[in-house]
This record gives C-alpha cells, structure tokens and sequence, in this order.
C-alpha cells in the first residue's frame, strides 16, 4: 500500500484520471472489477488517522464505488463496517471484506436487493448483530438509467429508480430508529442531479432532488434523539453505475470532461466527506448538503 503522498499537496486538476475513458458497457448492476481503468477507491491511496476508532458503520453499496471508498476509510479510520450489495456483486465485496479484515476491522456481507422492503427492513438490524452495534448509516446506493426521452422511461423503470434511491431510506431507517444510539450519524448520497440535473436523467434526478430534501426533514426530526443526518452530493464520479447503463454509450468517454476539473472524480475523492460526518469532529453538523463536483457550483 503507497499512502504516503496522500495527505500531500497536489494539483487536483491531474491528481487523478484525466482524459477519455475507454467505450465499454456492462449489464446492471456492474461490476468493478471489470472496468478499464478501475475506479479509485482509495485501496491503496486512503490512508486513515483514527478519526473512527469504536465506531460500528452500514453503507450500502459497498462494494464498489463511492459506497466501497467509503467502506475502506471507515475501515482505516478504526471502524467495523458491514456493506450491503447485490448478489451479482459478489467478487467486488469479498474484496472489499479484505481490505476491512487487512486493517483489524470486523465486516459483515449483507448481499440483498434494496428494492425489496423486505430486505432493507431487517438489513439495519442484522448490521447492529453482525457488528455488536451500529451508530454510522452511509446509505450510498444507487440506481441510474440513462434515457434520452421521458418516453421510455417505463413505469417499471420509474419504480425500481424511486425503491433504490428512495424507498429504501424509509425501509431502512424506519425500525433502525428503535435502537440507534445518539451520537449516530446518517449519511443520505443525493448528487449534482439535484439542482443541475441532466436532461437524460429526469427520473434519477427526481430521486435526488428527494433526498436533498428528505435529509434537512429527517435532520430538523431527529436531533431532539441527538441523531445528526446529512448528504454528500456527488458530481459526475467513475463508478460501475455510469458504465451499466447509468450513462448512454456514446457519452462514456467524455464522461467528466465537462466539469471545471476537466476530469471526473474518482470514488476516493468523496470519502473524506463520508469519514468527516461520521466522525464526532462533525458534531454541530446536521441538516447539510456538501458537494464534490470538480468545481461546479451546488
């Protein structure tokens, strides 16, 4: 592992991938493990300071992507971390359960769908049993489908978008209220959708518009529980999302070259925020929404 220039000063304009991406595409949900190049997910750039230590964290999506860099700095930080993900991403999550186990951490696999309410219902407490506790929620996952009309956006389509993006918070969170402790932190992932959206993006964006909204609601709800809720917003980030169908083909390499950056982010890029509002340094933080989007203003 080469941590050692991470806490150094560099130019974020060529920090990280810039340039054209290869054309390639996967079937949903991808897998990460397949991309060329991988995503970045600080496996072995984030380096940790303790920030966590005795902290018991779920993330969903946390096998790949910003869910897993989350994962991993959770991990470094001192934290046990158990990640929820799809059957078919199996390979991605057992390496994610190495990286936890590589720094004296415990995880806990949760394989499901977060469509199901069912699943998300029991997923909160089967972490707090699998961890001995749970006090971090880092609800991560996402489900994104490109369509360049609201005409094929079908009713089956809209509806997994709003159970993944949405649903599941509620299906989460509901019984998980019962027995979180105060000092829990909750961190929705809205995006740059929400107050930028993407004409190819009308349904996903909707969702995130949600959760911007849902999480200074659920932060004005549960402080008077000493429960602090957030969000991180993501701007244009190199995950499995954009290449199984989250963006069309043709805009794959070019993806990111939009922003300010010139260049989109990668998934390491965003644990800092994850691992800060988890962390009791974030203690008067509640209600907020932070961006990460190369320079685009949210």
């Amino acid at each position: 592992m080469n941590t050692e220039r991470y806490y150094e000063r560099q130019n974020p304009l060529t920090q990280y991938h810039t340039g054209k991406y290869p054309l390639q595409d996967q079937p949903y949900p991808g897998v990460q493990a397949d991309m060329d190049p991988k995503p970045d997910c600080g496996e072995k750039t984030y380096a940790g300071k303790g920030r966590l230590v005795g902290r018991k964290a779920l993330v969903t999506g946390g096998d790949s992507g910003i869910g897993r860099a989350a994962a991993i700095a959770f991990a470094r930080e001192g934290a046990d971390v158990a990640i929820a993900y799809m059957p078919a991403e199996e390979h991605d999550a057992q390496e994610v359960r190495g990286l936890i186990e590589a720094e004296g951490r415990k995880a806990v696999l949760l394989p499901g769908d977060l469509s199901d309410e069912g699943y998300c219902s029991r997923l909160a407490a089967k972490a707090r049993d699998g961890l001995g506790g749970l006090d971090i929620l880092a609800l991560v996952a996402g489900h994104q489908v490109a369509s360049p009309s609201i005409e094929e956006i079908t009713t089956q389509q809209l509806e997994k978008v709003f159970a993944v993006n949405v649903f599941s918070i509620f299906w989460v969170l509901r019984p998980a209220l019962s027995f979180l402790p105060a000092g829990t932190s909750i961190i929705l992932t809205s995006s740059i959708e929400a107050v930028n959206p993407n004409a190819t993006l009308p349904d996903y964006a909707a969702t995130k518009g949600a959760i911007k909204a849902l999480s200074g609601s659920l932060a004005k709800q549960l402080a008077p529980k000493g429960i602090r809720v957030n969000a991180v917003a993501p701007g244009p980030v190199w995950t499995a999302l954009q290449i199984s169908g989250g963006q069309l083909d043709e805009k794959i390499p070019q993806f990111g070259l939009d922003t300010p950056f010139k260049r989109a982010g990668q998934p390491v890029e965003l644990a800092p925020l994850y691992v800060l509002l988890a962390s009791q340094e974030a203690s008067f933080v509640s209600g907020c929404f932070y961006g990460a989007a190369g320079g685009e203003t949210l």
